[in-house]
């Protein structure tokens, strides 16, 4: 496991704070920094699980989007950081070096209850209202909600009062910058630079935090370190070397200044994208995690309703809709488990059975996977599971009786993070003799043992029902099910 301590050390600065991470060994914060991080919009992200369900299969994956976010913040400066002192001529001010760390420390202050689950299998299912909140949670994802949170009505805990004072000196443009930071950037090839945060000659400082282009990014260098470490595994990429030869060029395809790395390094990259499959492969998309996930989803769907959170002005919200305010979605975290798990109402009966069934490791059972020609449609899954509930039925296994809704049927995808495409394609590198030309590296120049596909999706099934008659039923009529289709 790489640690910071092996980069140079920096004389402390009295009025700042230092962390002991152990990921990243000694992390020296501005004290900017630590009066974000003792918000409660900040310490929410103690209760948020990094990586969601995994710690229900995973028992030392029980860290959180707090210890992430400090990382995402360290690693954020630690690069920025790094190419003011190698190119003086970049003109990276204290500004820019202070809005990034903001930016890497802010970048998940929007993830709901379990991380991921929330935004990708809860917020999907639950009925979309008509109206401005219905658009919202048609396209919800939690890079806005970071921004909305630093939008908050009381501004961030009156912090913008503090990133603007005389010592911090930070201005509305660097406020949009943070946030712009955040979201990354969406269309970096247009006409007109439309970002009024920094002018076009800083472009390569969007590429730090959320990396549009091509991944590379300071999120993945901390949670491939920090989901690995948490894991009990091993990770190959070392983002510290990624660091050292990182360099910015002007690209002469879009006239911008983009962050390139040594023509050596092509390797380690792919070794990251690699790594990034890893940890999808083997925790993120891992067949237990995902049905557990699942149940969670289908426990908060029914539970929606029933569950009041109060927001500004009084106002009560519910599990969905508390996306729509940000005083009642900072009081939303992963203890809605427990709420459910404990409540003793009614009308929270059904979602309480679900996370008993978790709690007591009666969660549905794998049936099977198979790799499909083609990602089939949801109307194509509904038939297929009445063609599985039908054929138990019509062998007549003794007692057993299975109808569709037994069945779940699950998609895992697993990439290289750019869907099908191969993600080097957009990465610039420079040569040693010529570092201030930026070229591409074609993948046959590289290895031939290199993947030539870079996306696959397994389709999953699984039965409700977990007595052993019916999951051996299941199973074998699945099994002769996929053999004839």
């Amino acid at each position: 496991m790489s640690h910071s301590s092996e980069m140079p050390q920096k004389t402390l600065k009295m009025d700042h704070k230092v962390f002991n991470d152990p990921i990243h060994g000694t992390v020296e914060l501005h004290p900017l920094l630590i009066k974000i991080i003792d918000t409660p919009q900040f310490q929410r992200l103690r209760n948020i699980k990094q990586l969601g369900g995994g710690y229900f299969v995973y028992p030392g994956a029980s860290h959180n989007r707090f210890e992430h976010s400090i990382g995402v913040g360290h690693l954020a400066g630690q690069l920025v950081e790094a190419l003011r002192t190698r190119q003086p001529e970049l003109d990276i001010d204290e500004r820019d070096i202070l809005c990034v760390k903001i930016a890497g420390l802010c970048h998940d202050l929007g993830h709901g209850p379990f991380s991921h689950l929330f935004d990708k299998m809860f917020i999907p299912k639950v009925p979309h209202p008509p109206g401005p909140l219905g658009d919202k949670m048609a396209k919800w994802k939690h890079e806005e909600a970071s921004v909305e949170m630093l939008d908050h009505p009381d501004k961030f805990n009156n912090l913008e009062l503090e990133m603007k004072n005389k010592e911090n000196g930070l201005t509305d443009d660097d406020l949009n910058f943070i946030k712009k930071l955040i979201e990354g950037l969406k269309d970096p090839n247009a006409v007109q630079w439309p970002y009024n945060g920094r002018p076009k000659e800083k472009s390569f400082l969007y590429e730090i935090v959320a990396n549009k282009t091509n991944g590379i990014d300071v999120d993945k260098f901390d949670y491939f370190a920090r989901d690995f470490y948490h894991l009990g595994m091993k990770s190959t990429f070392d983002h510290l070397r990624f660091i050292q030869f990182a360099r910015v060029i002007k690209v002469k395809k879009d006239g911008l200044n983009h962050i390139c790395s040594r023509d050596k390094e092509v390797g380690n990259l792919y070794d990251m994208f690699y790594t990034r499959n890893c940890i999808y492969r083997r925790a993120c998309q891992h067949k237990v995690n995902k049905i557990i996930e699942y149940m969670i989803a289908e426990a908060f769907v029914k539970a929606d309703g029933h569950i009041k959170i109060e927001g500004s002005g009084g106002k009560e919200f519910t599990l969905s809709t508390a996306i729509g305010d940000m005083e009642a979605y900072t009081k939303l975290t992963d203890h809605v488990f427990e709420q459910i798990l404990h409540s003793s109402s009614a009308e929270l009966a059904e979602a309480k059975k679900i996370l008993k069934r978790i709690i007591s490791r009666d969660h549905y059972r794998f049936l099977g996977e198979t790799k499909p020609r083609q990602v089939p449609t949801r109307d194509v899954y509904r038939l297929w599971k009445e063609e599985l509930a039908e054929a138990v039925s019509e062998e007549g296994d003794g007692d057993v009786k299975l109808k569709p809704e037994d069945f779940v049927v699950l998609v895992a995808t697993f990439d290289y993070g750019m869907k099908d495409k191969d993600p080097i394609k957009n990465v610039y590198f420079y040569n040693k003799r010529y570092p201030d030309t930026a070229l591409n590296i074609p993948k046959d120049q590289v290895s031939k043992l290199l993947p030539e596909c870079f996306s696959e999706q397994l389709i999953r099934v699984y039965s409700k029902k977990t007595d052993g008659q019916s999951v051996d039923a299941a199973r074998r009529h699945l099994h002769q099910w996929c053999k004839n289709k």
